[in-house]
């Protein structure tokens, strides 16, 4: 065991050591609730942008913002559905009302804008409405420094103007960024306490069913909830002062994985725990001698998990990004907790928490059922038990291969939330390019001329634009659905400053389908060519294409950079620790190799009942991400409990024998540990972000398959395979008195 780490057990299993740790938890709890706020009232949800530097679409924005200054913001979209028929003329009368009262002084304080629909000619106003005539579209837009909850006030507050003036049968529909927007804080206003509330239920049930004691399942929970509120205090107080950014989506997962790597932890503490009280009658001794077998694993699993998330500093995306500072915070301080808050307030609670009225004589074995025969099996057949399971689990990752992905976050929320609802109608009634059309910047050095031949050759770039596969009309904004990207329409315009020019593009195809990414990259990669061929010179002259498919370009874009950064660095650092952690190279590659195999497999199991038990056509593209870092950091946690008992009994065991008591004696309590941490993910499949369903879906999938198959069968089985090529035994030393496990 590590020197410094040895000495931290002594003292935290002590009589005074373990009052001493349990004050100091409670007093800087005490200190952090006075000073600090809590870190929900400082969370935010993160952009779809760049932590490192700006995108192209970002870029572009920047553009339009310097070149095109407003003071709109993130556009409502408000859509009148007359589900009877075309939209009657006392309907329209109550829209005109509604574009009156927006453009007036009374408006909503936080509405910029918003399109004088009640002063445009006839002829102009059925561009608004639907080819059946039974939608109509509206829309305004937001302050640009509005908040979330400030938008989700005014969208209320003109759907209850709406009502009181009368809809008479329409009905209205809210969407575009602010719709969404506002419709992501209704989603999540509740989201935590609810989560935390089934999260602590749903453990409390389980334990109490594992251990048939109401004290000793509390114990877990009264260390989960002080860590827990520690945790939200810093994470507050860090927010506060402008140190880290909170995300919103990274608290709510945070939560669940601190009470589910704090029960784990108290599941291993315990059982160690019950042993040793089993062999002495001192509650301090025996807890000394149970850390200094478990304390060392809980360092190390705790480690790997904050190296899988310290990786995430790397990604690019800046979701991604900002969960890195959230969960390293909140690691750190689980690990404090794992070593010394949980090892004191168990050795406080002493004998009669635990249940073991008296010392056992030391060579009287338990009872473990299933796992015994699982580890007599292993050991005795490990070459078949290691191919069939080997065999399943790839034909299973091979069905990952066919995973489609989706960058369309509306797809993400409830079918009835206004926001989807409303884009939704719209891509039934509209055609689907005119939902967000791309705005095209052309930027210049110096100031434009507009003569006859600036002008032929801005018809020319056009001509040039319209001819790229996936556009289908390269006009003005006047024939969009004025602005759905951002803010009213402005028409197509010189810039006051005469350096930039603005136009857009209709795409033939869904603004969030590939194809129409494709197009976008297209236009952005041949975008000087097509300058030089119209007659600008592009050393002169840039292109900038703006809007949300420009966006979800850059977005995925990020995303596969991102994917292989982190997915090679979470490998590295993760292999690392454990060869450190297992002294030897083959054990630790093993160990890897096993959980990427998981891993995969989880993703083609999950992706097969998705997509063909729940009818999904495709996963969010952040979910391989994720489930990534988590699957992989939080299997190291079982892999590592394994692993270091049996090197703990072949200290006394051949190697083949090590490994079958080890899968044995561990057995019962990881399976345990297991399926609580799987059980608090599947509390995210409750939420109603399709996202978290799938997210916590394949969470649950790859911890039970790496509880059960990967690390009851499949590891041994290989580690018992690996004992004959390291030449185990007598032969070459594979144990070598030291108590460490070598490769030869």
């Amino acid at each position: 065991m590590i020197s410094p780490l040895q000495a931290l057990t002594k003292s935290v299993s002590s009589r005074r050591g373990s009052i001493a740790v349990v004050g100091v938890w409670l007093s800087v709890l005490i200190v952090l609730m006075v000073i600090a706020p809590g870190a929900k009232e400082h969370a935010v949800g993160s952009s779809e942008g760049s932590a490192f530097g700006r995108t192209p679409s970002a870029e572009a924005r920047e553009q339009i913002e310097t070149h095109f200054p407003s003071e709109d913001g993130a556009a409502a979209l408000l859509v009148f559905h007359h589900p009877s028929g075309p939209i009657t003329p006392e309907q329209l009368e109550s829209i005109i009302a509604l574009s009156e009262w927006l453009s007036s002084d009374s408006k909503p304080e936080h509405v910029a804008s918003s399109l004088p629909f009640h002063r445009l000619p006839v002829d102009v106003r059925e561009r608004f409405l639907s080819e059946d005539g039974s939608t109509m579209l509206l829309n305004a837009a937001m302050r640009e420094d509005a908040s979330s909850r400030e938008i989700l006030d005014t969208l209320d507050e003109i759907r209850a103007h709406a009502e009181e003036t009368g809809l008479h049968g329409l009905k209205l529909d809210v969407t575009g960024p602010a719709g969404i927007a506002g419709d992501t804080v209704k989603l999540f206003s509740d989201a935590d306490l609810v989560l935390l509330l089934a999260t602590v239920g749903l453990i409390l049930v389980i334990l109490i069913a594992i251990y048939r004691s109401p004290l000793l399942a509390l114990l877990p929970l009264l260390v989960a909830g002080i860590v827990y509120a520690v945790v939200d205090r810093l994470l507050g107080l860090a927010a506060q002062a402008g140190w880290i950014a909170v995300d919103k989506q990274a608290l709510s997962i945070m939560m669940i994985l601190l009470f589910a790597v704090l029960t784990d932890y108290c599941l291993f503490v315990v059982s160690r725990f019950r042993e040793e009280l089993g062999r002495t009658v001192s509650k301090h001794e025996a807890m000394r001698a149970a850390m200094s077998q478990v304390g060392e694993p809980i360092l190390f699993s705790g480690g790997t998990v904050l190296l899988a998330v310290i990786a995430l500093f790397a990604a690019a995306f800046e979701p991604y990004h900002s969960f890195a500072p959230v969960f390293t915070v909140a690691m750190i301080v689980i690990l404090l907790g794992g070593l010394t808050l949980i090892p004191a307030v168990f050795t406080l609670a002493g004998r009669a928490a635990i249940r073991v009225p008296h010392p056992k004589l030391p060579d009287k074995r338990q009872k473990r059922g299933l796992w015994d025969s699982v580890a007599r099996l292993v050991a005795t057949r490990p070459a078949a038990v290691a191919a069939v399971i080997s065999v399943a689990m790839v034909a299973a990752s091979a069905n990952a291969l066919g995973i489609g992905f989706s960058f369309n976050l509306l797809k993400s929320f409830p079918e009835d939330m206004s926001s989807r609802a409303g884009f939704e109608r719209l891509e039934e009634s509209f055609s689907e390019g005119l939902l967000a059309p791309v705005t095209v910047v052309l930027e210049s050095e110096t100031k434009m001329e507009i003569t006859d031949e600036w002008q032929s050759m801005l018809a020319s770039l056009r001509k040039e634009l319209s001819q790229v596969s996936g556009i289908s009309d390269a006009g003005t904004e006047q024939g969009s659905l004025e602005g759905i990207g951002g803010g009213t329409s402005q028409g197509e315009s010189l810039s006051s400053s005469g350096r930039a020019f603005r136009f857009e593009l209709t795409l033939t195809d869904h603004p969030f389908e590939k194809e129409a990414l494709r197009t976008v990259k297209t236009l952005r990669d041949g975008s000087r060519d097509m300058l030089r061929e119209a007659g600008f010179d592009p050393n002169a002259y840039r292109l900038h294409f703006a809007g949300q498919t420009a966006q979800q370009l850059d977005v995925r874009d990020m995303n596969e950079r991102d994917t292989i950064v982190v997915f090679a660095l979470v490998t590295l650092l993760i292999t690392i620790m454990l060869l450190f952690q297992a002294r030897s190279i083959l054990i630790g590659i093993a160990m890897m190799a096993t959980m990427l195999l998981s891993y995969a497999a989880a993703l083609g199991i999950g992706w097969g009942i998705l997509r063909y038990g729940f009818g999904y056509e495709a996963f969010s593209y952040r979910l391989p991400l994720y489930s990534f870092v988590f699957l992989i950091a939080l299997g190291v946690d079982y892999n590592i409990m394994l692993v270091s008992r049996i090197t703990e009994e072949s200290k006394r065991l051949p190697w083949k024998n090590a490994v079958q008591e080890g899968l044995a004696r561990t057995g019962s309590v990881i399976s345990s540990a297991g399926v609580i941490l799987a059980a608090t993910f599947c509390v995210l499949m409750t939420q109603p972000m399709q996202e978290l369903f799938m997210f916590g879906f394949i969470m649950s999938i790859g911890i039970l398959l790496d509880t059960f198959i990967i690390r009851g069968m499949l590891l041994p089985a290989i580690l018992v395979l690996m004992g004959r090529w390291m030449k185990a035994g007598a032969n070459r030393g594979m144990h070598n008195g030291t108590g460490r496990t070598t490769a030869r």
